[in-house]
């Protein structure tokens, strides 16, 4: 099934972000089951203690920092991934010491604005809590994401080859 893009006139959907739960790392698990979700991922799906491991670190990052990777819930309260932002993990390449926004959806909730509706949620989450700017790391191949960070007002600022072969990521930055 094919998802039609959002016109740039729609309406913003109502997305709720949380801190993750213990539950909601079955929910990213179940959601993220899917090859096209992690086709820039790695391209296929993780093991569910990788979800226990990273839902525990968000909430962590949530109690020291006061930002996370959030847990996004449309109205009715389905979980549709995650978005949020949290240090670069990485000390060997990329935007080492940068904040890094982030988003994953499940693909049902490709295409309908709920991506850029949470991450500018976060993006206001994240100046009320003083962070100066933020980073995105996208895939160069990456066109739904690349699309989100632009729609954001984010600009591209350098090009990274990641410890992945063959793999180039983008990084997007803006001062918030």
């Amino acid at each position: 099934m094919s998802i039609a893009p959002v016109p740039p006139t729609a309406p913003a959907p109502a997305v709720r972000l949380r801190v993750p739960t213990d539950e909601d790392a079955l929910f990213w698990h179940r959601v993220f089951d899917d090859p096209e979700v992690m086709e820039f991922f790695g391209g296929r799906r993780a093991d569910f203690s990788v979800y226990e491991e990273l839902t525990a670190r968000q909430r962590r990052h949530d109690a020291e920092l006061g930002y996370c990777l959030w847990t996004v819930t449309d109205q009715d309260g389905t979980v549709l991934g995650f978005t949020g932002a949290q240090p670069w993990p990485h000390t060997h390449y990329g935007p080492v010491g940068a904040i890094e926004i982030g988003w994953r959806l499940g693909r049902s909730a490709w295409g309908h604005g709920y991506a850029t509706a949470a991450a500018r949620t976060t993006l206001e989450r994240l100046r009320a809590a003083g962070v100066p700017d933020v980073v995105a790391m996208i895939d160069s191949r990456n066109a739904r994401s690349i699309a989100v960070a632009e729609r954001l007002g984010m600009r591209l600022a350098e090009t990274f080859t990641t410890p992945r072969p063959g793999q180039e990521a983008r990084c997007y930055r803006l001062e918030l």
